[in-house]
């Protein structure tokens, strides 16, 4: 027999280069510019439109590359009998057939080379069921790796190619330019030493904020490279007057969101508010690691150049201490290299305007320190002019507009869509090295239960209902307090057991006595409205307690030191100080030590503080029935707004509650019926839940505008039953409600929500898509009259999927980055199209005639009208 290794070169070039040609379609002159990208995909014929060669063609050309390469081998010497050899065509038809489904793009394809590319072409393709031998293997390998070469080749020889590259590399200098320039900007002469210094802060920057902590991995957590496992959410910002817009126009309620990561895009000072475990400190780590990194291919070209200053407020804010200079802020934040820095070396970058200060944690200090904190950054933003400022808080710690009077614009971090929940289970499991279709059951779990899905909101709890469910085989709580309840029991009495650690360093603690401990630790932090204590503090309440517990012959050190190493749930931001890993667990040990305390009235008088809130409903979830009824009482009669929305909330933690109890709880949710203005519609929806939807009027019982506001409050619930209430409003004829359902897509299940709402309302509606599916769900529907893009897209998927007859309105997030608009004129329809985008108004050139482009900055704060 031949030797196959040799055989993929006995194939002559003059019959493989026609068969190859048989597989693309012809192109005409140019650079191919309008098409752009050019995708592999796009170019082979038997897809789309094109219809010259089938699939059963590309089984001919499989069929006939084995033909020639036996012919090739002479009488006697074929490789593989007849039977291996039909195998060897079927898989190498399967492979070839793979071009019509890759999406790199044609020069991208030629810088593979021909071995990576014949790898990339074998991706995803099965061979076990053809039952290749070991010869018929090595020829499928051969005549792949011959049809990859003469691919590439063809693809160098297509008339597009040379002058595409050309494009392609002067967009590429030209990007390169505008980079140098505005680093030469951005860096003044500066001594050796600063450079030096800077570099290894930067390095300092990667190392200590380059991973997550990610709960539930080996029975416990586990560090989790941030380049990995960022996700990135969306940053919304309520445009200015919300009662104040025409019904025929935009809603007034309607946000303008932005990748989270982008908000300092268009603005260089953010107030950013978000719930307990929605990712403000993660992206606060991002942008820090993603500046000092000095790598831009995310495209924020407004951190070319610049240093970050991780600031968090509960390290920075100490009992009777000022808070400290530009010069003693490394020193404030515990960095190992504080030390080595130059004389004036931060005041140096701040007075070059190449700051980026992330301000982590408002509502994590004390109420009483906040105006302090709010001098300190008016006085700092005010002597360093330039810079670019995020500080971040949970939603209600602070006023409305807190720094609106030094340029602060507010955003808050939305919800994590459907979309967003599957794409952290998915990579979560890959991390985790659990089976696929685990995660899988965990997504059809979390999308047909509605405690799961009200639970699946933020990183941080998506992260635990993972763990949870791969631990449990499964089998997953269905309320917030079991969920902590089971996390708790994980990290606490089964992490050193499932890791096998038989004899930890020092006491042996229960999980029992762990559990009380970290409950002092905890109501003491919240009761003093601290987020750390000194370590003198933890030893002394440790100590206290230390009498009633049966740890005989252990002191507080020692017992201080297990709950530190071994719990998992402590730990030691800096030298002498002392937190709980996240402020959840803290409010959840809490919120047990005041229900056993009896500490009733002391979390009712606090419930107008936002800090409390989680706090109060988790002591809701562990009150015997008689000591929530009194709590809710209290909220339900307590007069103000925030009261009887928190009682309303604190329902669905209650398991048993007497009917009179729940009528007074109703009532008073009853007088936030129907929401006065969409920020009351937004507050109604979180606080009560399904609950509040029984007490929404219904089409026919009120005027147009009151009609949009209860259409927003529903689509907040976000659940099946808000699903089945808002079917009821599909038909009313009122603007603003057709455009709250229309906004109110990304909330629910894409294709279900499409079938049952958008299918029902008019096209001209502004919908959001953000991935291709999305797309192909639209155009089920026979097309959208006003699509807006959120984030990065592909021009072809917006070309070939998008009903090109329909479009009249298009908005973009971002404009494409080589080609500006040219490709419009694929839409014979469109007659305007709106980019949010902080670059030059070149990407104008070429816009089809008739089609009107506005260019909108991406931190104005009101959409493009349609």
């Amino acid at each position: 027999m031949v030797d196959v290794t040799a055989l993929g070169a006995r194939v002559a070039s003059s019959a493989v280069a026609p068969l190859v040609r048989r597989l693309f379609v012809r192109d005409g002159p140019g650079a191919a510019l309008v098409d752009r990208p050019v995708r592999i995909s796009a170019l082979v014929s038997f897809r789309g439109e094109k219809r010259s060669v089938t699939p059963e063609d590309v089984d001919k050309v499989a069929g006939e590359l084995v033909r020639r390469a036996m012919k090739a081998a002479g009488p006697g010497e074929e490789p593989v009998d007849p039977a291996e050899a039909t195998a060897v065509k079927d898989a190498l038809a399967r492979t070839l057939a793979r071009l019509g489904e890759i999406t790199v793009e044609d020069y991208e394809a030629v810088g593979l080379g021909p071995e990576r590319f014949a790898r990339e072409l074998r991706a995803n393709v099965p061979l076990s069921p053809y039952g290749l031998g070991a010869d018929g293997l090595l020829l499928y390998e051969r005549l792949l790796h011959t049809a990859s070469l003469h691919i590439l080749n063809f693809l160098t020889q297509r008339s597009t190619y040379v002058a595409r590259q050309q494009t392609v590399q002067t967009q590429q200098l030209a990007r390169l330019v505008q980079a140098v320039d505005v680093l030469l900007e951005r860096l003044p002469s500066r001594s050796a030493e600063d450079a030096g210094f800077e570099e290894r802060y930067a390095d300092h920057i990667a190392a200590r904020y380059g991973t997550l902590t990610i709960y539930g991995l080996d029975a416990g957590t586990r560090e989790w490279p941030l380049d990995t496992a960022y996700l990135s959410l969306e940053a919304a910002r309520p445009r200015a007057g919300r009662e104040g817009g025409r019904e025929g126009g935009r809603q007034e309620a309607e946000h303008l969101t932005v990748a989270a990561e982008q908000v300092l895009a268009g603005q260089d000072q953010v107030f950013l508010r978000g719930v307990a475990g929605s990712g403000k400190t993660t992206l606060v780590q991002w942008l820090a690691v993603t500046t000092a990194g000095r790598a831009y291919d995310h495209g924020l070209t407004h951190l070319i150049g610049r240093v970050p200053f991780v600031l968090p407020m509960r390290r920075i804010v100490r009992p009777g201490a000022e808070l400290p200079f530009p010069g003693d802020f490394l020193r404030a934040v515990g960095c190992p290299v504080a030390g080595e820095q130059p004389p004036g070396w931060v005041e140096r970058v701040l007075r070059a305007r190449r700051g980026v200060l992330l301000v982590d944690g408002i509502d994590e200090i004390a109420g009483d320190r906040r105006a302090a904190a709010r001098r300190w950054l008016r006085e700092l933003v005010r002597a360093f002019p330039g810079n670019l400022w995020l500080v971040t808080s949970r939603p209600s710690a602070v006023p409305e507009d807190w720094l609106g009077a030094e340029g602060f614009g507010e955003r808050v971090l939305a919800r994590m869509s459907q979309d967003d929940v599957t794409t952290f289970v998915r990579r979560w499991h890959r991390a985790a090295g659990a089976p696929e279709p685990v995660g899988e059951a965990l997504l059809r779990s979390v999308r047909t239960t509605s405690e799961l899905n009200r639970l699946a909101t933020n990183p941080l709890m998506c992260g635990m209902l993972c763990a949870l469910h791969r631990d449990r085989r499964g089998f997953l709580p269905q309320d917030r307090r079991s969920l902590y309840e089971a996390a708790l029991a994980m990290l606490l009495e089964r992490r050193d057991r499932e890791r096998e650690l038989h004899d930890p360093a020092g006491a042996r603690l229960p999980y029992a006595v762990q559990v009380q401990l970290l409950q002092k630790l905890a109501w003491w932090l919240i009761r003093n409205g601290r987020q750390e204590m000194d370590r003198a503090e933890a030893l002394q309440i440790i100590g206290r307690a230390l009498p009633a517990l049966n740890l005989a012959g252990s002191g507080d050190e020692e017992v201080y030191r297990a709950l530190l190493l071994r719990s998992g749930l402590l730990r030691e931001p800096a030298e002498g100080r002392v937190d709980f890993l996240h402020r959840t667990f803290q409010d959840y040990l809490g919120a047990r030590l005041a229900v056993q305390e009896m500490d009733f009235d002391l979390l009712v008088d606090h419930a107008e503080r936002d800090d409390w809130e989680d706090v109060i409903l988790l002591a809701l979830a562990h009150a015997r029935p008689r000591e929530a009824e009194y709590i809710l009482r209290r909220l339900a009669d307590s007069g103000h707004a925030r009261g009887t929305l928190l009682a309303a909330a604190g329902l669905r933690y209650v398991a048993e509650v007497d009917p009179e109890v729940r009528e007074r709880v109703e009532d008073g949710l009853r007088t936030h019926v129907p929401p006065v203005d969409f920020e009351a519609a937004r507050e109604l929806a979180r606080a009560g839940g399904d609950l509040v939807l029984g007490l929404l009027p219904g089409p026919e019982e009120i005027d147009h505008r009151t009609a949009a506001r209860v259409v927003f409050t529903a689509a907040g619930v976000g659940s099946e039953a808000a699903l089945r209430f808002l079917c009821r409003f599909r038909e009313h004829p009122g603007s603003g409600v057709q455009q709250s359902l229309a906004a109110a897509w990304h909330l629910f299940d894409r294709e279900q929500y499409a079938r049952e709402i958008l299918a029902h309302l008019p096209r001209q509606w502004s919908v959001d898509v953000s991935t291709a599916d999305d797309l192909r769900t639209l155009r089920s529907l026979g097309g959208w009259e006003h699509i807006l893009v959120r984030g990065a897209y592909r021009v072809d998927d917006l070309t070939g999927l998008i009903v090109a007859e329909r479009l009249v309105h298009l908005t973009l997030e971002a404009a494409h980055p080589v080609e500006g608009l040219a490709w419009l004129s694929a839409f014979p329809g469109l007659r305007s199209v709106a980019v949010l985008t902080d670059t030059d108004a070149a990407v104008t050139r070429q816009v089809p005639d008739g089609v009107k482009v506005q260019i909108v900055p991406a931190g104005s704060p009101s959409r493009p009208q349609g």
